[in-house]
């Protein structure tokens, strides 16, 4: 299937290539952009600014958006076989979530926001009680991040989740699609557990079967009782993990977008590569390095795939009049370059 449509949607990249514009400009709030997702087949883009999700056409003019929305929206993909997008969505009590979730206080929990996004026709929708958006709760992230191993707090440095992607099983570039989540990861310099990345495998069709609507202060536990697959990549040390995961079919690689590391023992790289035909370990296991390093300024607030190694990269900033955060979503071709794997077109 992935083979299929990556043919298909290289066809159309090919034939509307130079149509494509160079950017697409959104305005939010006042939280920075967090993940960016490109729908080829309707000439959409999607934007998360952390509590509400807006959707624009390719000129930035906005179709919908959807505000009041419990906890962290982050990073996110759109998937055409179903036309749904999928984020990632924290309420916790930690720095990140402060201001956005307090009353996770004690029972911080990680979900996938499932977005119906052809339903998405008006500004403003209100995220609880909607159809059109939907949340399933990643159990495994939660058990990382309340486990206390020893004396140290958060298995593997688990601060939750952030990159989503779709990609087919590790281990081969065709076959089924499955949704990669990424875990957040606290950058502690003084612990030696959180060197690696640490990928969730889920099937969409477990993923549907627990989706629930929202009601604001429940705290809903639906959710796959094990991912289909765990992999733990070493990368060094990063500061929040994973910021965006974006699956390029045309080259196999699974890239990972980050905040740079603080450990003097690493390069501490902003992005990361890991083919997808590799076999990352299903544990921890620091000495196994098959991530390439990258030295990239975008990435971490938005990467999406558009086809053919082309992407949109998300260029953030705060429009100095107004004080509102914006994302300038900016189309790149990729090089594999350690030092400029990226271009403008």
């Amino acid at each position: 299937m992935t083979a299929i449509l990556c043919t298909l949607a290289c066809t159309a990249l090919a034939q509307q290539e130079l149509r494509l514009p160079e950017y697409v400009h959104a305005e939010g709030g006042a939280h920075h952009v967090q993940g960016i997702a490109f729908d080829l087949e309707k000439g959409c883009m999607y934007f998360s600014f952390t509590t509400s999700f807006v959707k624009t056409d390719l000129q930035g003019n906005v179709l919908g958006s959807i505000e009041h929305i419990q906890g962290h929206l982050g990073a996110m993909v759109f998937n055409p076989s179903d036309r749904k997008v999928y984020a990632s969505l924290e309420c916790k009590d930690d720095v990140i979530g402060r201001g956005l979730s307090d009353f996770a206080a004690g029972r911080s929990m990680f979900y996938i926001a499932i977005i119906d996004v052809d339903r998405l026709e008006s500004t403003g929708v209100d995220s609880e009680n909607n159809e059109l958006f939907k949340v399933v709760c990643i159990r495994e992230a939660g058990k990382d991040y309340h486990a206390k191993v020893g004396n140290r707090d958060h298995r593997y440095g688990c601060s939750g989740i952030d990159g989503v992607t779709i990609a087919p099983k590790f281990g081969s570039r065709s076959g089924k699609d499955y949704l990669y989540v990424a875990y957040g990861i606290y950058g502690d310099v003084d612990r030696d557990d959180n060197d690696c990345q640490v990928l969730l495998r889920y099937d969409f069709k477990d993923l549907e079967k627990h989706a629930s609507t929202v009601r604001f202060g429940d705290f809903y536990d639906g959710g796959p009782r094990k991912p289909a697959g765990k992999y733990f990549i070493c990368t060094g040390n990063t500061s929040w993990g994973v910021q965006n995961l974006a699956y390029d079919a045309a080259t196999g690689n699974m890239l990972m977008a980050v905040y740079r590391g603080a450990k003097d023992a690493y390069p501490n790289y902003d992005l990361f590569a890991v083919p997808i035909e590799s076999r990352p370990p299903g544990h921890y296991d620091d000495s196994r390095v098959i991530a390439k390093g990258f030295r990239f300024p975008y990435g971490s607030t938005g990467i999406a795939p558009v086809a053919g190694g082309w992407f949109y990269i998300s260029r953030n900033g705060r429009d100095k009049e107004s004080g509102k955060q914006f994302c300038n979503a900016t189309l790149y071709r990729w090089t594999g370059d350690e030092n400029n794997p990226f271009v403008q077109r």
